[in-house]
């Protein structure tokens, strides 16, 4: 069976890759722009698309003929989304657009990710069918591509996600815990918002999540995270701890005193019952993936 991973140079394209290449049942073909930062070049194809222009993405659809399209690519960026909303509109929706018109001709199943931002966080943390509200252009441009996706000829599941964290292949990638430890390690102050409350996800944990729903071609919406209601700044206090260090260069802040460029939800977090009951989905706890992560570096 042949499955496409768009976004494969990303975090979670990295873990995808293995994740499906590792069954033996599947044959991954990996999408992303330029070239290939994953680091393994064995059992799965990479080809370079531009998926903002329908004529790239239909003939890699044409080559490759997938049965499950793993849609993860994204401008996720939240803030660069609200400065630069036609970029953000072309990547997360044209792209989406271009995959799933491709997809309907060659009857794939097709996986959306998405994210908690589609919800304001006035009522989190939130169940699958709760109604979508975004407060923030990333959020809104989601939405948009959510629908294309649900409005579809074809089967698809969206799935839902927070915070993820892990370890990318990618030098210029950051990530929660590492910048903590770096900045803690070299005896930086660091300011961490303490109110707002996410579920955070280990990136592993996501891929797995990823792969239980293409095994079952499982259809409709899922939540996929972790299962502990966090603040940005409880996971720094942990992470501090974790590797001991001074959890005194920790300070805690609102999230109004940063004056970001786009609005965040106060409290999000998904809940996972659905993805446990009906998948077999079980995340790691946040102590869990600090360990896998720490393992990793």
């Amino acid at each position: 069976m042949k499955v496409l991973i768009t976004g494969s140079n990303g975090l979670l394209g990295q873990h995808l890759i293995p994740v499906f290449a590792r069954q033996g049942n599947y044959e991954v073909i990996a999408t992303g722009r330029g070239a290939n930062r994953y680091p393994h070049p064995d059992n799965y194809i990479y080809e370079a698309a531009n998926l903002r222009t329908a004529a790239s993405v239909q003939q890699l659809i044409d080559k490759h003929q997938p049965d499950i399209i793993v849609h993860s690519g994204a401008m996720s960026q939240v803030d660069e989304c609200e400065k630069n909303k036609d970029a953000c509109w072309d990547t997360n929706v044209g792209a989406t657009r271009y995959l799933v018109q491709a997809a309907e001709k060659c009857n794939a199943f097709f996986m959306f990710l998405s994210t908690d931002f589609v919800f304001d966080g006035l009522s989190g943390p939130y169940a699958e069918d709760a109604p979508v509200n975004p407060i923030c252009y990333y959020g809104t441009s989601k939405v948009a591509a959510e629908r294309l996706v649900h409005n579809s000829k074809l089967q698809w599941a969206i799935i839902r996600t927070v915070l993820v964290y892990g370890i990318s292949s990618d030098p210029h990638r950051s990530n929660m815990i590492t910048w903590v430890r770096n900045n803690l390690q070299q005896g930086k102050k660091i300011k961490v918002v303490d109110d707002q409350w996410r579920t955070p996800t280990l990136c592993q944990d996501l891929a797995e999540g990823c792969r239980l729903i293409a095994d079952k071609k499982a259809t409709g919406y899922f939540n996929i995270s972790g299962n502990e209601i966090l603040t940005p700044y409880d996971m720094a206090i942990k992470t501090a701890e974790y590797f001991n260090l001074d959890t005194a260069l920790v300070e805690k802040i609102s999230a109004k005193s940063l004056a970001q460029p786009a609005p965040r939800p106060a409290k999000t977090g998904l809940i996972i019952t659905k993805a446990e009951t009906e998948l077999g989905y079980r995340p790691h706890s946040f102590a869990e993936g600090l360990e896998i992560v720490a393992a990793e570096l």
